[in-house]
């Protein structure tokens, strides 16, 4: 009988149904996300006649040893063939099993490519296409017959993320939010509320000096977002992150506009040495984020979840959902309620911020005044400057160079090739007076900031950095070394310096 195809794909659409809410998907070893389950091929079972153990090392496997030696030659040779005969058994049935179960894992590995080009098609739109590849990527691990635990893990995990994307299509297309199916899903519920009440009373200084300090870097931020194919909307996260503010730093070392923790920083390229730090480039830093954004996005398919993992980490997130067993997609309030607190509010402030943006006079905001984007031009030098001596020669003040040029740790060029961001009209000046300006190093007395920890002492801390507590507390005006509050900042002079 001929199903018809909205038939099918109702019944693929109720057991995907079924499969995220009825039944327990396999566990995994913590802190390990489902994907990166180990997957390995047992060795193929052997119907072999058990031997008397030998103790000759030169005996292999694929031979039997005969206790007897007094048996005729023609025994031994009655004894070789039917070893033989069995050891050609054991390779047939080893191969035969062997052939099964690449055909098998060749399966999986065609409805995999099938999920992948499913989610190509639904990033480009075209809901059709992708319903109908993942249709067929489903029929394909059905034919994966049980019994194989080493294949079990990979049919299950396939199995959960068709049935998810299935689920998450159908309901993108119940969604009254304008646009594509990558957009930010809007919603106004109790959790925004309460966020844009926040912004309207004890946060709205912050608001509005956030707001107008977006104006410096929004438009290329805006412009980047467009070009790597992503929600423009994505550009309001820094209002929520830093506030705007390029030296932001969290109580976590999280830096910049966008706030990389270092190791974070570090893997999608953010550079960090004595000289630099990239987090605080907001061109460099803003090409990361885009990356870190595609990266989670392909990982969890919805941009609320993919938010929620960039302000806490993309393990923290898996663990709730695998642990709480969660459908996210389809309760996504309920799964957001179990995240760490300062994570659950992440997403409504954002939704918060956009709803205000989108008519700021409903909620009594004039958002009239916004700074200028940052002009410059750019110059290469290739020795260590000074931005105070840079500034001289131009006939500026040096913060004007600083706010330019944020990344520079020590407010001066490193000892490397250096794109130096200058007002308009000046490069030509500095590559003419670069060779008069003084080769600056970095001073010989130098001092590292240190915040205090709960649990820290004096002492502790003068042995991580190998100086002494008498030495912090001078170079603090610290009377006593239990004087100490956590959340405070120690200046820790370095070991060897006066």
């Amino acid at each position: 009988m001929n199903i018809p195809p909205i038939a099918h794909r109702l019944i693929i659409v109720i057991s995907s149904v079924f499969l995220l809410f009825g039944c327990a998907h396999p566990s995994v070893p913590k802190n390990e996300p489902l994907s990166n389950a180990p997957l390995q091929t047992p060795p193929p079972a052997k119907n072999v006649t058990v031997a008397a153990p030998s103790l000759n090392p030169l005996v292999t496997d694929n031979a039997s040893v005969s206790e007897e030696t007094d048996t005729t030659t023609a025994d031994e040779d009655a004894t070789v063939q039917s070893d033989d005969n069995s050891s050609a058994d054991e390779q047939n049935s080893s191969s035969a099993d062997g052939e099964n179960s690449d055909d098998k894992q060749a399966l999986l590995d065609t409805a995999l490519e099938m999920t992948e080009r499913a989610q190509e098609y639904w990033d480009h739109s075209d809901m059709e296409h992708a319903l109908d590849t993942l249709d067929q990527a489903y029929a394909l691990i059905l034919k994966v017959p049980a019994g194989n635990p080493d294949l079990a893990q990979q049919k299950e995990d396939l199995r959960f993320v068709i049935s998810k994307r299935i689920v998450e299509m159908y309901a993108a297309r119940q969604t009254t939010v304008k646009g594509t199916s990558a957009a930010i899903p809007m919603v106004v519920n109790d959790h925004v509320t309460r966020e844009i009440q926040s912004f309207q009373t004890i946060e709205r200084s912050f608001f509005i000096e956030a707001y107008k300090r977006s104006g410096r870097y929004r438009g290329e931020m805006v412009k980047a977002l467009k070009e790597a194919g992503m929600p423009e909307e994505l550009s309001w996260l820094p209002l929520i992150e830093s506030g705007f503010k390029v030296r932001a730093m969290s109580r976590s070392r999280a830096l910049g506009l966008w706030q990389f923790i270092p190791s974070t920083g570090y893997k999608y390229g953010l550079k960090r040495n004595a000289w630099i730090d990239e987090r605080l480039d907001p061109e460099k830093s803003t090409a990361a984020a885009i990356a870190y954004f595609k990266e989670l996005h392909s990982m969890f398919g919805d941009w609320a979840t993919v938010l929620a993992a960039y302000n806490c980490g993309e393990g923290s997130v898996a663990r709730v959902i695998r642990d709480q067993k969660v459908d996210y997609l389809d309760n996504f309030w309920d799964f957001y309620e179990r995240l760490p607190q300062e994570t659950a509010r992440y997403f409504p402030r954002f939704l918060a911020v956009l709803t205000i943006l989108k008519d700021p006079a409903h909620y009594g905001f004039n958002l009239n005044e916004i700074d200028g984007p940052l002009s410059y031009e750019t110059v290469t030098i290739e020795k260590p400057v000074h931005l105070k001596s840079v500034a001289e020669k131009l006939g500026i003040d040096q913060e004007e160079l600083t706010e330019l040029n944020p990344e520079l740790r020590r407010d001066a060029t490193p000892n490397t090739t250096f794109a130096l961001r200058v007002p308009p009209g000046k490069g030509d000046l500095v590559l003419t007076n670069i060779d008069k300006m003084p080769t600056w190093s970095p001073p010989k007395v130098e001092y590292v900031m240190h915040r205090v920890r709960r649990g820290e002492t004096l002492t502790r801390i003068a042995i991580r950095y190998r100086t002494s507590a008498q030495r912090i507390m001078q170079a603090n005006n610290l009377r006593s070394g239990k004087m100490l509050r956590v959340g405070q900042r120690l200046k820790i002079p370095m070991r060897g310096t006066t």
